[in-house]
């Protein structure tokens, strides 16, 4: 299924390295299944604030929650989301053309205070397993009291601005080529390890295998 492109609106419009943005959605969908830690920007008392917090994504929303008291989650209020992967350092000839190759969103809008009980705790279940899938089925449910002490705020993917840089560096064709010197890309993967069970756990508990596959798995 073909998806509609992400409108150019001022706060989305690539004015530097255009030809890094993307208006491809199924980018912007694809950047933010593959982490789960997200840095919302909010101003609070005429001061900013970034605050690092999980997400999870369900269609065009985006949810993160935190604590009633956190005064970064109050709603209601325009906010800044971004996401970076870093995928390696690109290395040039000279250290004016070094670079980063990455994937980065970066999402704006006015966050809303999820109050429905049902959505709340879909929302919840999004952000659970949008972590690591099978955990929401596997632990224990939320209670009253932990439902009332959390804030989900949901966040619409409807204005959000997309750069994605690849590849090796760009002074190939450059005076600098006849230095003599490397350049290329030094790649950076990170990979879930192994599972390390509690300390106060019983010697013959399992592993879930919801969790024991992603041992030797990509991250991101």
């Amino acid at each position: 299924m073909t998806l509609d492109p992400l409108p150019e609106t001022d706060l989305t419009r690539h004015r530097r390295l255009r030809d890094q943005g993307s208006l491809d959605r199924a980018d912007l969908n694809a950047i933010l299944d593959a982490g789960f830690v997200c840095h919302l920007g909010v101003v609070v008392e005429g001061r900013p604030l970034v605050v690092p917090t999980v997400y999870g994504r369900h269609d065009r929303e985006l949810y993160l929650h935190g604590s009633v008291a956190s005064r970064s989650l109050s709603g209601a209020t325009p906010v800044c989301v971004t996401v970076t992967h870093v995928d390696g350092l690109v290395l040039a000839r000279s250290v004016f053309e070094h670079g980063v190759n990455y994937r980065s969103a970066m999402i704006h809008g006015e966050a809303r205070k999820v109050t429905d009980p049902e959505e709340k705790l879909a929302g919840l279940r999004r952000l659970t397993d949008h972590a690591t899938p099978g955990q929401w089925s596997y632990a224990r449910g939320p209670s009253r009291k932990e439902l009332a002490a959390t804030t989900l705020l949901a966040l619409s993917l409807e204005e959000a601005s997309v750069k994605i840089r690849s590849g090796p560096p760009d002074d190939g064709d450059g005076p600098d080529a006849e230095l003599g010197l490397w350049a290329g890309t030094l790649p950076l993967t990170s990979v879930w390890g192994a599972p390390l069970a509690d300390p106060e756990l019983p010697d013959e508990t399992p592993v879930p295998e919801h969790i024991a596959r992603r041992e030797g798995t990509r991250y991101a």
